[in-house]
């Protein structure tokens, strides 16, 4: 079922004449292949389910989906379900549907993080055994004083040097469910002088006393998107992590993890230029309020540039695609113009578009 404008299908990266010109993360990928880094492409896409998807998401689709096709490896869907306060079933079977409209297929290769919840909470107990993980009693506020601003170095908390008998003991005391929400979490221990504010000993773990889509009530305690998110690509065996640059200054943190986690793998991380489109929003927050305010029937509104609603503005699947391979993939960000997604739009239903001719 897997249809995409495709790049031929090359792993010589080395500019042979003739040769297709290929954007900065196929040519990574083909040097991995070339130079024996890796013998396969495994990418996934990991939506978080708490919203539809969006136009700017059919851009994330179509490169993960397309590298992994092109170079003969395959793409994961995986949902990193870990806000369950969030998340919702009705949001997971949209992202299906619209995966599949766009026209891709992962096969049985369907996950969600909170698959993996009881490995994180093992690798975790490891983490505080080798002394990189505390709990810490800070409230949130407290937290982002104590972390300092990026001319400023962070304050360690009071609660930083902990011995790994009581971090134990206390973890499993939050797994148990013996403390309300915010009033722990678990650190990890790396460096509040760190130039990197988010590897200013970043929470893993925090309470949350919700009812899980999937889990139901197992769980009061759920680990973090980021570091969630480098768990589950190392137990997937994920070559290439292929996120947008909001993400570039959580890398180390994502590296840090991989590397100090006995996981099976070691994904690589990399990061590329979202969609930004002229006269449109695409921030989940305020098409939420759209929603929930009335100013729009709903999230398949033909207003909306979600990916339901612009289907039912009449936009077709393979317009989307070829959109999204016109537009490319940059490492910085920059503002596209909407007319160039129109455009398309009416090129393709030009040229596919059934036509009646009245006999006169």
């Amino acid at each position: 079922m897997s249809t995409n404008t495709k790049a031929p299908r090359e792993v010589d990266a080395g500019g042979a004449p003739g040769a297709p010109q290929l954007d900065f993360i196929r040519e990574i990928v083909a040097e991995d292949l070339r130079s024996g880094k890796h013998d396969t492409v495994r990418t996934r896409f990991p939506p978080e389910p708490n919203g539809y998807l969006h136009i700017g998401h059919a851009k994330s689709i179509c490169l993960n989906f397309g590298v992994a096709e092109e170079f003969g490896g395959r793409c994961n869907l995986r949902f990193d379900d870990t806000n369950p306060a969030k998340e919702d079933v009705e949001y997971v079977d949209s992202i299906i549907d619209a995966v599949h409209w766009l026209g891709f297929d992962w096969a049985d290769r369907l996950y969600h993080a909170s698959d993996y919840f009881d490995h994180i909470y093992e690798y975790t107990v490891g983490l505080i055994r080798a002394g990189l993980a505390y709990v810490d009693d800070l409230t949130a506020d407290a937290i982002r004083e104590h972390r300092g601003t990026l001319r400023e170095p962070g304050r360690e908390s009071p609660w930083r040097n902990r011995s790994v008998e009581e971090n134990l003991e206390l973890f499993e005391r939050m797994r148990r469910g013996e403390f309300q929400d915010g009033e722990r979490v678990l650190r990890a221990k790396i460096d509040m002088a760190s130039p990197n504010v988010n590897m200013r000993d970043p929470v893993l773990y925090r309470i949350r006393h919700a009812s899980h889509h999937r889990t139901g009530d197992k769980w009061c305690i759920y680990p973090m998107y980021d570091y969630t998110h480098a768990i589950s690509d190392a137990i997937e065996h994920i070559t290439h992590s292929l996120c947008t640059l909001e993400f570039e200054d959580h890398r180390p943190l994502y590296d840090w993890t991989v590397e100090n986690l006995p996981v099976p793998s070691r994904p690589r991380q990399i990061e590329f230029a979202r969609l930004n489109l002229t006269y449109t929003v695409m921030s989940k927050r305020k098409l939420l309020q759209l929603v929930q305010e009335g100013v729009v029937s709903g999230w398949d509104d033909p207003r909306m540039p979600t990916l339901v609603g612009i289907r039912r503005r009449g936009y077709t699947p393979e317009a989307v695609r070829q959109f999204a391979a016109r537009i490319g993939v940059a490492k910085r960000e920059n503002l596209v113009d909407v007319a160039l997604l129109e455009d398309g739009v009416r090129e393709d239903l030009n040229n596919e578009a059934l036509r009646a001719v009245q006999d006169t």
